[in-house]
C-alpha cells in the first residue's frame, strides 16, 4: 500500500463503556482487579506446574500454555481499555492498532487449538489409558504445543497483512473497546471481499472443524465414563475434564458469537460485553477453574506461596 494511503488515518477513535464518569471509575476497579487476577492466577499455574514435578505432565504442560495464553491476551487488550478509562485517551494509533490486532486474533486462536490439543489429551488419558504413557510422549506433545503457536501465528500474519493493504480514510472511529477485525473491516474504503473469504476459512478451520474435534473427543470421554461400573469412578473420570469442558463452552461461546457471527447496531454493544467475556474474565477465571477441584495443583500453589498458610 502507498505511504499516502498508509496515514490517510493516522490513528483510530475507540468508543468506550460509558460516558459516565462515576461509571467509568467502577469500570476502572474492575477491569484493574480483573486483570491482577489474570495475571497473577495464571503466573502461579506457571510458578507451580515448573517447580512441582508431581505435575510434570502432559495435561499441566498444556494448562501452562494455557495460562501464558491467558496473560498475554488479558494483557494485549485490558492495559489500553484501563488507560481510556483513567486518563480518558480513547485514541489507539494506525500502528498500535494493528499491532493489537496481530497479537489478540494470534492468542485466541492458539487458544482455540489448545483447547482441542487439551480434549485430545484427556480423551487418551480416559479412552485409552494404558496407551497414555507413549501415545502423549512428551516429544508429540511439544509438538502439538509447537504447532498450536505456529499455526495461529501464520493465520494472524495473514489477517493482519491483509488488513494492513486496505485503505482508511475515515471514519475513524472503531465501534468498540479494542481493535478486531469484524470492526475495522466496517471503517475500510477499499474492497473486502478477500479478507471476508479469509475469514470465512479462518472460522471453519479455527471454529468449526476444531470445535466438531473437540466434541468427538468428549463424546468419546461420556461413552467410556459411562461404561464404568463404579460410580466412584465415573465421578473421579468426569472431575478429570469437567474443568476443561467448562472452559470450552465458555471461551467457544464468546469467540463464535464475536467472529463467526459478527453484526451491527445493538449486537455491537453485545459484542462488547462478550470480548469483555473473553479478554478479562475469562483468563481470570481459568486459574480457579482448573483449581478448585484439583487437589494436586492446590498442594503445589501451598508450596509456591507457603507465606499464605
Amino acid at each position: 500500500m502507498a505511504a499516502g494511503n498508509q496515514t490517510a488515518v493516522l490513528e483510530f477513535s475507540l468508543e468506550g463503556f460509558s460516558e459516565d464518569p462515576r461509571l467509568q471509575g467502577l469500570l476502572s476497579s474492575l477491569f484493574l482487579l480483573l486483570y491482577l487476577v489474570a495475571l497473577v492466577g495464571n503466573s502461579l499455574i506457571v510458578a507451580a506446574v515448573s517447580l512441582s514435578s508431581v505435575l510434570h505432565t502432559p495435561m499441566y504442560f498444556f494448562l501452562v500454555n494455557l495460562a501464558i495464553l491467558d496473560i498475554a491476551c488479558t494483557s494485549t487488550v485490558l492495559p489500553k481499555l484501563l488507560q481510556g478509562l483513567v486518563a480518558r485517551a480513547n485514541t489507539i494509533s494506525y500502528r498500535g492498532c494493528l499491532a493489537q490486532l496481530f497479537f489478540l486474533t494470534w492468542f485466541l486462536g492458539a487458544e482455540l487449538l489448545l483447547l482441542t490439543a487439551m480434549a485430545f489429551d484427556r480423551y487418551v488419558a480416559i479412552c485409552r489409558p494404558l496407551h497414555y504413557g507413549t501415545m502423549m510422549s512428551w516429544p508429540l506433545c511439544a509438538l502439538l504445543a509447537t504447532t498450536v503457536w505456529m499455526v495461529s501465528a501464520i493465520s494472524t500474519s495473514v489477517h493482519t497483512g491483509l488488513m494492513a493493504r486496505l485503505t482508511f480514510c475515515g471514519p475513524n472511529r472503531i465501534q468498540h473497546f479494542l481493535c478486531e477485525i469484524p470492526t475495522l473491516l466496517l471503517l475500510s474504503c477499499s474492497p473486502t471481499a478477500l479478507n471476508s473469504v479469509m475469514i470465512v476459512i479462518a472460522d471453519v478451520y479455527f471454529g468449526v472443524v476444531n470445535f466438531l474435534l473437540t466434541l468427538a473427543s468428549y463424546g468419546c470421554i461420556v461413552a467410556s465414563v459411562l461404561r464404568i461400573r463404579s460410580a466412584v469412578g465415573k465421578r473421579r473420570a468426569f472431575s478429570t475434564c469437567s474443568s476443561h469442558l467448562l472452559v470450552v463452552i465458555l471461551y467457544y461461546s464468546t469467540v463464535i458469537y464475536t467472529y463467526v457471527l459478527p453484526g451491527s447496531g445493538t449486537s455491537m454493544e453485545n459484542g462488547k460485553v462478550v470480548a469483555v467475556l473473553y479478554t478479562a474474565i475469562s483468563p481470570a477465571l481459568n486459574p480457579l477453574i482448573y483449581t478448585l477441584r484439583n487437589k494436586d495443583v492446590k498442594a503445589a500453589l501451598w508450596k509456591v506461596a507457603p507465606s499464605s498458610k
